[in-house]
């Protein structure tokens, strides 16, 4: 299901395809004890109550993995009702669309359930509730009904918990994850995509990719994708579109932000390595921008930060703007490489658990005088970052204030390729800070558009235009003139 993620990125005015403010403690097999949960030595749970109430089958055992990973990790304690609740919300709510929008004469209606605080019966009451679901309709959703109302089960249960950072996602975004982490090596045209808020969806050409060795510019409104509307799609559905088999042909019909001549494009697509950090000399400066914090990313930056050393940088400008996080072990090399010793950031459990996270020891040379230029889609990760980097007063941060994401995110892995990512802790800075709903004040405030409700941002990042990058600049200068 695609909706619990779109409402994780709905949190955010201007989105990423990258499944934005995002912060994840591990994620493929083996590389985070969050992983354990679904070794085969942890599933004691589901044998258990496949002997004790029959054959659970996949579906609930989906279910059944899903009820006892929110109850043990999630960072907050959760009431057994509401995960029952919630199951019933979202059949009867994934019922209730699909029919209207079908238009098939039919009323859904399940049966109450209630919780009793018994483990082993408020699991049984979960599954009674998906099996009835499903023996009563999957009928009427076609050959994947039974798949959809489990899907709707887990969407419903994630979401009673009203975080829109714990959700469950399908094997599709999962490998969408996979790619963006990975650094993102797929078939496409080289473009970072963008949903604003009302709905359209902006194309950034990555430079030497085919989609800028067509002409494309910075501020393309996606039109049509081969000859189909875009308007009202989602930001995933778009990017599947434009996305395919190395070699084939993708048409695009733009219009310019702002503009009304449209353009079209035929570009071959091929296969993509998405970089998550460009690197330029500016003004004497090395500028950094880091879109997110993938598993390349640390090294990309050390390469960069090496770049302008070489170059004789004067300093450095790290771009955190519209970067919604990624992986925490990327946030904590990247700012080892600026902070010598000390704690980098400390997760806290619901039971009050601290773990603190430490520079590494590997400082790379030069990057001082640094500026980090952060606005409100500064996120998770880049908060981790620019929240160390702050408080150990070894950068200046410019720009607004960021986004306010403090809690961390699990990956479970399921056993139909499906995961679920749920917050698990929450974090604070080396100075003790709690930014969840806060955000992180920077020590200068410029504004892209003073005295404007709405400002195109992501159109103005690392142009002539942009204010926050000239205030950066300016800084810089006056320290080292």
């Amino acid at each position: 299901m695609s909706i619990a993620i779109r409402a994780a990125i709905a949190a955010l005015l201007v989105a990423a395809v990258a499944f934005g403010g995002a912060l994840y403690v591990g994620f493929r097999t083996g590389e985070s004890a969050a992983q354990t949960s679904y070794d085969s030595s942890n599933k004691v749970a589901s044998i258990d109550l496949s002997g004790l109430l029959g054959a659970v089958g996949q579906d609930g055992e989906l279910v059944t993995l899903a009820f006892r990973e929110v109850e043990h990790d999630y960072y907050r304690p959760v009431d057994a009702q509401t995960l029952v609740a919630g199951e019933h919300t979202g059949l009867v709510t994934y019922l209730n669309a699909y029919f209207q929008a079908k238009k098939v004469d039919v009323k859904p209606a399940l049966p109450t359930a209630r919780a009793v605080g018994d483990q082993t019966q408020d699991l049984h009451v979960l599954d009674s509730q998906l099996a009835y679901a499903q023996d009563h309709y999957a009928q009427y959703l076609g050959k994947d009904g039974r798949t959809q109302l489990t899907e709707a089960a887990l969407d419903g249960m994630l979401g009673s918990l009203k975080d829109p950072y714990t959700v469950y996602l399908s094997p599709d975004q999962i490998r969408a994850l996979n790619e963006q982490l990975d650094g993102g090596n797929f078939g496409g045209i080289g473009v970072f995509i963008y949903q604003l808020q009302d709905g359209r969806v902006l194309l950034q050409p990555i430079e030497g990719l085919p989609a800028a060795r067509a002409g494309m510019r910075g501020d393309e409104i996606v039109v049509t994708i081969d000859g189909l509307p875009v308007s009202g799609k989602p930001l995933d559905q778009v990017e599947r579109m434009i996305r395919g088999p190395e070699g084939t042909m993708v048409s695009i019909r733009t219009k310019p932000y702002g503009g009304k001549t449209a353009r079209d494009f035929r570009i071959t697509r091929e296969i993509i390595h998405v970089p998550t950090v460009h690197q330029k000399m500016e003004s004497g400066y090395n500028y950094i921008r880091l879109s997110d914090f993938g598993e390349t990313s640390a090294d990309e930056v050390r390469k960069a930060l090496l770049a302008g050393d070489k170059a004789g940088a004067k300093g450095t400008i790290l771009d955190l703007r519209d970067n919604g996080g990624g992986l925490l072990d990327a946030a904590v090399n990247i700012s080892s490489y600026f902070i010598p010793r000390g704690v980098i950031v400390t997760e806290i459990d619901r039971a009050g658990r601290r773990e603190s996270h430490y520079a590494n020891g590997n400082t790379v040379p030069g990057g001082r005088p640094l500026v980090i230029l952060v606005n409100g889609y500064t996120a998770s990760a880049s908060e981790i970052t620019s929240g160390a980097l702050q408080d150990y007063k070894i950068a200046t941060l410019i720009g607004t204030k960021t986004f306010g994401k403090g809690v961390v995110q699990g990956i479970f892995t399921m056993p139909n390729g499906g995961a679920l990512k749920i917050t698990t802790q929450r974090y604070v800075t080396p100075l003790g800070r709690d930014i969840q709903h806060k955000g992180i004040e920077p020590d200068i405030v410029v504004s892209q558009c003073p005295g404007r409700a709405r400002c195109p941002e992501a159109t103005l990042i690392d142009t002539p235009r942009d204010r926050q990058l000239a205030a950066a600049k300016a800084f810089l200068s006056r320290l080292t003139r």
